[in-house]
């Protein structure tokens, strides 16, 4: 890999840029407790100052894209609440600990090694003797300091062999750079390109829509699949369907078809763009008791955020739910699990987060750093009870996120806006319910049978289907391939704007639609639900309004809506 090699090269020569031989490789969380002690040292104490986690994964984006650090910090936090060159003064000072203490993190590896073959031309050139031939492979996934590094090993023998797909360059989100691909005719004006255009793996039918698809995008090497396979008559389905749980009972439907022709329920994946899209769909597949097996990270209820602002629900459920309001509590400043007990007791070991003088109770025997965003957070929650007489679980929620928690995540989280994301699909879901208990008891399921069927009873082989995300799933493939909510907003995702971010979307398309060998399904819901329990009506995904007549076969499960 890139980080062994320059890890080698480092081992010999880290003298030469004020490091020992024996440097330390710091891991993230020895990286997080240096930025910790530093923001220590340094003396910040504002409770809204970015987590060691947050500025981490800045500072790496910033150091391997390029950029000015106190340009992206004001562009990624609120900065009412602190100064944003602080965030430089942390970036300063962690550096040079690291420096003094010998040790460097992932990311220096690769900026170090640079920095010693640009201060120090004999080590350049020795490597560039060393290696007559340069073999890199998955090129469109490189970031710019790594493409920098090539360029200068390469200058001297200028025999570079780079391997890659354009039209899979997925991601750009953490640092992904596609144009070294595109520009390296330009870098290296004697290249000679070879198009691997041949695919064995699908039918000309599924190879037409990703021909057509990843057409739209204006950068990129004109290049078409070719199959080798002939066609078997099964074009690829556009399904129009009414809503997401009537997307989810059309792909049981498909499934049980598929298995009747005899393919293998291990050779049918479902894929989404995001986590959260298939809930209904996970819901579905466990009253119907379809075994499946969930690829595609950690289980959506049990990710720490959705639990987070869960707790407010659980507590209007179930006062004694001592979980639930530790968890809470612990969102706070100044606040650990033995403060929390203590409070807990002190409250008899129940509480209502809808009770005024509750709420107050806690707030005396809270420290002080905790106190303005308890005041914030019961101070919401009570306003759903004085405009409904129904409290609505998805009400609760947004109370918390609005008063504290869209704040809390942008200062603790790294990906902040695809968490955020998924809490306002979780406010949308407890739309669907008439009350918090029925809430409740389905998200409790929800996590339970994703529990249950992350290992299936079937040893999740052949008897399971696939569930992952789309990045998830690169380089796998399936005989059948069902891919979920195909509309405008969720995919292409409504946080993808500008040019390029609509360009990786239709590439991470293009991915979704080559992992098919035989079978292809698009489903595009006419409708969803809102935050606020109001239906909104959908607009087909670009990625399928572009689709010229005749490449797919159109199924109106709802009538004529478009």
């Amino acid at each position: 890999t890139f980080h062994h090699l320059a890890n080698r090269i480092l081992r010999r020569y880290a003298s030469l840029i004020g490091y020992g031989y024996d440097y330390s490789i710091l891991d993230r969380d020895d990286a997080r407790s240096l930025i910790r002690e530093c923001i220590r040292g340094l003396g910040i104490r504002s409770r809204h100052f970015p987590k060691p986690e947050v500025l981490s994964g800045l500072f790496s984006i910033v150091r391997n894209r390029g950029g000015d650090l106190e340009e992206a910090a004001a562009d990624r936090f609120d900065t009412r609440w602190f100064d944003v060159r602080d965030v430089c003064r942390v970036h300063t000072a962690y550096q040079e600990r690291k420096k003094r203490i010998n040790a460097m993190d992932f990311d220096d590896l690769i900026i170090n090694v640079v920095t010693l073959m640009e201060t120090h031309p004999e080590v350049l050139e020795r490597y560039q003797q060393q290696f007559e031939h340069i073999l890199v492979d998955e090129y469109q996934d490189t970031n710019r300091l790594q493409a920098r590094w090539i360029d200068m090993l390469a200058a001297g023998r200028q025999n570079l062999l780079v391997v890659g797909d354009d039209f899979q360059s997925i991601y750009g989100w953490r640092g992904a750079e596609y144009r070294n691909i595109l520009e390296f005719p330009q870098r290296y004006p004697e290249t000679r390109i070879y198009m691997l255009e041949t695919n064995y793996r699908s039918t000309p039918e599924i190879l037409e829509v990703a021909n057509v698809c990843i057409s739209g995008n204006p950068e990129q090497f004109q290049k078409r699949l070719r199959p080798v396979r002939r066609g078997d008559g099964h074009r690829p389905v556009a399904a129009f369907l009414l809503d997401g749980h009537h997307q989810a009972a059309y792909v049981i439907d498909v499934i049980y078809g598929l298995q009747a022709e005899g393919i293998p329920a291990g050779e049918i994946a479902v894929l989404y763009r995001a986590h959260y899209h298939a809930m209904e769909l996970q819901l579905e597949m466990f009253r119907r008791q379809i075994p499946y097996l969930l690829i595609s990270g950690v289980r959506f209820f049990e990710q720490m955020h959705i639990k987070d602002v869960c707790t407010v629900v659980r507590l209007a459920h179930n006062p004694r739910d001592s979980m639930a309001f530790s968890r809470l509590l612990r969102l706070l400043g100044g606040v650990g699990e033995r403060t929390a007990e203590k409070i807990w007791a002190a409250l008899g070991e129940s509480f209502d987060p809808l009770d005024r003088e509750r709420q107050q109770e806690v707030g005396h025997r809270l420290p002080a750093a905790a106190q303005l965003d308890w005041s914030a957070i019961g101070t919401a929650l009570l306003g759903c009870r004085k405009e409904s007489s129904r409290i609505a679980a998805g009400d609760l929620i947004q109370a918390l996120l609005d008063a504290f928690y869209r704040e809390y995540a942008l200062e603790n989280f790294t990906d902040a806006e695809r968490r955020l994301e998924d809490i306002a699909e979780v406010i949308r879901f407890a739309a669907t319910f008439p009350d918090i208990e029925s809430f409740v008891s389905q998200s409790g399921l929800l996590t339970n049978l994703e529990a249950e069927t992350d290992h299936p009873a079937h040893a999740g082989t052949r008897d399971a289907v696939r569930l992952s995300t789309i990045h998830q799933a690169k380089g796998l493939e399936w005989t059948a391939v069902i891919i979920l909510w195909l509309v405008h907003g969720m995919f292409p995702s409504q946080l993808s704007v500008g040019e390029d971010a609509v360009a990786e979307e239709r590439r991470l398309f293009y991915v979704a639609v080559t992992r098919a060998r035989s079978r292809l399904f698009l489903c595009c819901p006419r409708r969803r639900r809102e935050r606020t329990g109001a239906v909104s009506y959908c607009e087909p995904s670009p990625f399928l309004a572009e689709l010229p007549d005749g490449v797919v076969d159109v199924r109106r499960e709802i009538g004529s809506y478009w």
